[in-house]
């Protein structure tokens, strides 16, 4: 007798090959895509040349507010020192304001002008003045209002200090959570504001050219977006509805067989 001449036996069967069907779906769910890499146009050891040097020094300008921190042979010296500066929970409202005029008011010294100096410029400058009053001073100038803004197609978009002149923008994203699989690594924009013009331009970071780019170095105020591949979402969002749908008509296949092999059993 065949197994068509034999109704449970059908049933057990059919049931079992929908189970497996549905099984194969949804093993299938799990395949991974193609993702997008950084550097692919590296393809061995090799030397890259005329990469960017991280040796820019930015000028203080009027509305900075300045992280000045100064360590000698005294503690308490230090400490009336560093207790001058305005304390705040918010970076852009702490430190020692560059006044319009350009000059920054600092304990024992009174007003020094800053503006126009680099962070290195001024520490020296600082700790030359402050010999009469302390012992082997020791000066060390942060931004605490400089920022950079990354959005888009990231793990973490968000506001990032920056205390110093610029950053990579692999360290950018990296401390923003990397960008994130939908994300177009050959296409992160950067906009930079230059005086009243604001100059827009678009990195690929899967070319090793990145290494040799000016732009390479994010510098405060910089706004990073990292757009989304729309027609990859919605190809995935495709795929995971007709696998959904599969499923859950298998599911209903394999149950309603379940019923009829215990009507016919």
């Amino acid at each position: 007798m065949s197994i068509i001449d034999n109704p449970r036996g059908f049933f057990s069967f059919v049931s079992l090959l929908g189970w497996v069907l549905l099984a194969t779906v949804l093993f299938a769910s799990c395949t991974t895509t193609k993702q997008s890499v950084y550097f692919k146009t590296i393809q061995s050891d090799t030397t890259i040349s005329g990469f960017v040097t991280n040796d820019f020094e930015s000028k203080i300008r009027t509305g900075d507010r300045l992280d000045i921190k100064v360590t000698s042979l005294s503690s308490i010296e230090d400490e009336q020192f560093n207790k001058a500066a305005a304390v705040s929970t918010v970076p852009e409202m702490s430190g020692f304001l560059v006044e319009k005029d350009g000059r920054v008011l600092l304990h024992r010294l009174g007003y020094v002008t800053a503006a126009g100096l680099s962070r290195r410029e001024l520490a020296l400058l600082l700790q030359s003045q402050l010999l009469p009053f302390m012992k082997e001073p020791i000066v060390n100038v942060g931004y605490l209002n400089h920022k950079v803004t990354v959005m888009g197609a990231i793990g973490t978009p968000q506001v990032m200090n920056m205390p110093e002149e610029q950053m990579s923008i692999i360290d950018v994203l990296v401390k923003s959570g990397d960008i994130l699989e939908e994300g177009f690594k050959s296409k992160v924009m950067i906009i930079r504001e230059e005086g009243t013009d604001k100059k827009v331009k678009l990195l690929n970071l899967e070319d090793q050219s990145i290494f040799t780019s000016p732009w390479y170095y994010v510098k405060p105020n910089d706004i990073v977006f990292v757009p989304q591949d729309g027609a990859k979402l919605e190809k995935e969002e495709r795929r995971r509805n007709q696998q959904n749908t599969m499923a859950l008509v298998l599911s209903f296949a394999s149950f309603l067989l379940i019923i009829l092999d215990r009507v016919f059993r």
